[in-house]
């Protein structure tokens, strides 16, 4: 499996609820990305997402283990593990860069797999610390 780009937590779920929000063409393009190119998530946004469903600031229409059994299967996005790397390279952002985890360790994965972030988070692409995916 080849590496795909790496989602933050919201565009991961405006990708697989096909949220406008997140933009048609990039939609239609992650959609069209090849079997062996999935997009990744980090295994932070498991935590970010179970996090918000336990505090109401979430729902899906299925229950949320029905939509999270979809939305993080190998076929839909490769989930990228929490390494040494990723937890140094944390250590390394700059004071000034939010202090929120997820945001944090989305931009960590983002620059030890050297693979461009689809967010639309001002924080992540106002700090200039990770490249932004965009669609061909």
């Amino acid at each position: 499996m080849s590496l795909g780009p790496l989602l933050d937590t919201h565009a991961w779920i405006w990708w697989v609820e096909g949220d406008v929000r997140l933009g048609k063409r990039t939609i239609d393009a992650l959609d069209a990305l090849p079997d062996d190119v999935r997009p990744c998530i980090a295994d932070f946004s498991l935590w970010e997402v179970a996090t918000l469903v336990r505090l109401g600031r979430l729902e899906f229409a299925d229950s949320f283990e029905a939509w999270l059994d979809a939305a993080a299967h190998p076929r839909t996005v490769r989930i990228v593990p929490m390494s040494p790397d990723i937890a140094i390279e944390i250590t390394r952002l700059p004071e000034s860069f939010t202090k929120d985890p997820a945001d944090r360790a989305i931009v960590a994965t983002s620059r030890v797999l050297g693979a461009p972030v689809v967010t639309l988070d001002k924080s992540i692409t106002q700090s200039r610390l990770v490249r932004r995916w965009a669609p061909d």
